[in-house]
């Protein structure tokens, strides 16, 4: 029998939890969480000692393009390094948030290289 959303959702969040005990951002090398929905995906660059996002970037901006949602989310992850050289960030620590890493995950993280982030 299949799985059913609910089961789904929980076990995605299961696997999260467990990936944030053993992880942490700092101001130096700062947490980059991704959030994947069916139309867009969010990524963004987290200081977890203050407590505050640092840059941010998703699929909504106006200057990402892409002819398929994983070219989109290497699009978005080469603007977020874009953003975090600006703020003077070079490495981070890569939170896939329980989503596997293959497809839309994996661009946004092959795309963040690209522009320069050190995952």
């Amino acid at each position: 029998m299949p799985k059913g959303k609910k089961e789904k959702v929980e076990r995605r969040q299961r696997i999260h939890d467990s990936i944030r005990e053993s992880m942490f951002g700092t101001s130096v090398r700062p947490r980059l969480s991704v959030y994947r929905s069916n139309k867009y995906i969010y990524a963004q660059l987290i200081d977890d000692l203050e407590g505050h996002t640092l840059t941010s970037a998703s699929s909504l901006a106006d200057d990402v393009e892409g002819d398929s949602p994983t070219e989109e989310s290497r699009a978005v992850g080469e603007l977020l390094a874009e953003r975090a050289q600006e703020e003077g960030i070079d490495k981070a620590v890569f939170d896939r948030s329980g989503y596997k890493y293959r497809g839309r995950v994996e661009a946004l993280a092959d795309g963040a290289r690209d522009g320069g982030l050190q995952l």
